[in-house]
Parts: C-alpha cells; sequence; structure tokens
C-alpha cells in the first residue's frame, strides 16, 4: 500500500467507527485515540478494520505502532 492508500484507508474505517471525527484536524504525530476521543472499543474496531480491509496481520503487541497516522502509514505501507 502506498502511504496515500494507507490514510484514505484510515479515513474510511474510522468513518464507519467515529462519523464526526475529523481525520484533517489531526496532526501526523497526534495519538489518534486522543485527538479523536476514541475509546478502547473504538480503537480495537479501528485495529479490526485496518486488519480486514488491508490484509495486513496486526498484533495486539504492534497496536501501540498505530497509535499515530505516522505509525499506521508506516506500518501499513511496508
Amino acid at each position: 500500500m502506498t502511504e496515500a492508500e494507507v490514510r484514505d484507508l484510515v479515513g474510511e474505517v474510522l468513518a464507519d467507527i467515529a462519523p464526526d471525527a475529523d481525520l484533517s484536524t489531526v496532526s501526523d504525530e497526534e495519538d489518534l485515540r486522543e485527538a479523536l476521543d476514541l475509546d478502547s472499543m473504538d480503537f480495537l474496531n479501528l485495529i479490526i478494520g485496518l486488519h480486514e480491509r488491508s490484509g495486513v496481520k496486526i498484533p495486539e503487541a504492534d497496536y501501540p505502532k498505530l497509535f499515530t497516522m505516522k505509525g499506521a502509514v508506516a506500518y501499513l505501507a511496508r
């Protein structure tokens, strides 16, 4: 996946989980959970959605790598 594809994917999955969340207001280094007021279930649903739509296996130990958009791009674009 390219960086743009990952960004689009994260946006699509977040739109399903938190329709009112505005990803455009979040910097690449900002914690998505705090910036978008995602609770633990929302974040877990984000991980599940990213896995299902990308096919990339995301073990629980790697969840912290996806706390930021920068981390998600690095993780899923590899």
